[in-house]
Formats: structure tokens, sequence, C-alpha cells
């Protein structure tokens, strides 16, 4: 697997696909361990595998999978957007589309907001949001923090105090405010999220504050899977550019 460096960090990636297709890239679905391999172990429809005709960049974010970055107290979600656009730009990609799960519904935020220009459409699927479920989110990233902070001396108890704050202090979908997704004039195609870390009151306030989006209530399910299929080709192949940059 090619490996990018950026300001310390070690970023795994993987590019397949079309070499020459529009380019997609891929946020994996597992919270602070989205890496690309939970695209095939954990979800019901994998762009990995379906998107032949993109060219679909898929990557471990830092610290999960082997992707590997230095822990500070200035750590946050615009850190892992910096990571996500230097990635592009090491691979010469201009504009692109974004598909992400989980936790990639914030991360897309962080790049409709650092990079409109770029962003053709985005794909949500079950998107994260807080409703009453802070403690949750906050255990989760802690127990993923138990596992790495022996390989992180330089991080401090205040440094990873401040990070877990910075990712899962915030309103809404932590990374986004309602009225983030109210300016937010992108094609998006939201897939509603059905359980505790995903809720659907986030995803149903998503979809009617959002001017231009999409919305998908069942999906989830094994007959849905074909239907997904053809509905997210669809919706990228209307929002690709007719030129194919």
């Amino acid at each position: 697997m090619p490996r990018f460096e950026r300001d310390n960090a070690s970023l795994f990636y993987s590019v397949s696909g079309k070499p020459d297709g529009f380019p997609v890239l891929l946020i994996a679905p597992g919270g602070m361990r989205s890496s690309l391999v939970r695209w095939s172990a954990v979800v019901p429809w994998d762009p990995m595998a379906n998107l032949d005709d993109y060219r679909v960049i898929a990557m471990d974010q830092r610290n999960a999978g082997r992707s590997t970055a230095p822990v500070t107290v200035s750590t946050d979600w615009d850190t892992y957007t910096a990571d996500q656009l230097a990635l592009l730009d090491h691979l010469g990609v201009t504009e692109f589309h974004v598909i992400g799960m989980c936790i990639g519904g914030p991360y897309i935020m962080g790049l409709l907001r650092h990079a409109p220009q770029r962003v053709q459409s985005a794909v949500m699927f079950q998107p994260i949001g807080l409703d009453n479920n802070r403690d949750a989110f906050f255990e989760l990233f802690d127990g993923w923090a138990a596992e790495l902070r022996s390989q992180h001396p330089e991080a401090n108890e205040e440094d990873w105090v401040s990070f877990r704050k910075a990712m899962f202090g915030g309103d809404f979908l932590f990374n986004a405010s309602r009225e983030d997704v109210a300016a937010c004039v992108h094609p998006i195609l939201l897939f509603q999220g059905q359980d505790a870390y995903h809720p659907p009151s986030t995803s149903d306030a998503f979809a009617v504050l959002a001017p231009n989006v999409t919305y998908v209530e069942e999906w989830k399910a094994p007959e849905h899977e074909q239907a997904v299929d053809f509905t997210v080709k669809r919706f990228l192949r209307q929002h690709t550019p007719s030129d194919g940059r």
C-alpha cells in the first residue's frame, strides 16, 4: 500500500478503479479507527468494489489502520481535512466527489467548508451526530486513545483531553452546525442513520436544512443493495463534469 508523508504524518492510501476516471475520495466508517479496510468489512454497500468507472481513492485516517501521526493539543477536525486535501494534491487531484460513512459525514462537511470549489458532490451514509449521546462518543474516543497512548510519548493528558473535546465537543454533526448545513449548496446524497451513534434525528434534520439534498431512508437491508448501487451511481453521473476533468 502506498504511503504519503506530510508534517510528520504517514498516511497510507489506495487508488483503484479506472485510472483516468473522475476521482472519488472515500472516507471510511469506524470513528477514530476510520481505515479503508472497513469498507469491505462492515458496510452494506462497498464503494471500493462497485465504482469501477471512477478513480477511487481510499485512505487510512491518521492514527487509524496503518497511518500514524503525532497527537498534539491542536489536533482537531481541520487537521484531518488538511490530511485529506494534501493527499489529493499529492495525487494531482483538483476536483472530486467524496463518499463518507459514519464519521465520514463530519469529515465531508470539513471538505465542503475548506475546499468548496473542489468538491463536485457528496454522498453521506449514516453520519454521526449529537443526540443525548456525547458521553458515548467520549467513551469510544477514550477506548481508541487507550490503545495508542504508549505509541505517543509526545502527548500528555492535556493533549488527549483537548483532542477529544475538539472532535466531539461540538454541536449537531460535531464538525458542522445546523447553520453550516443550511449554507451548504453542494449536491448531497444522504442515507439515513438508524442507531444511537448515527441518530435518525440528525439525518432527518440534515435533510430539512440542506438546500440540495436527496434523502434515502430505507437502505441497509440486503434487499436494498441493488437500489443503493443504482442510486449512488446515478447521483455521481449527474454531478460529474461533462468533460470528466
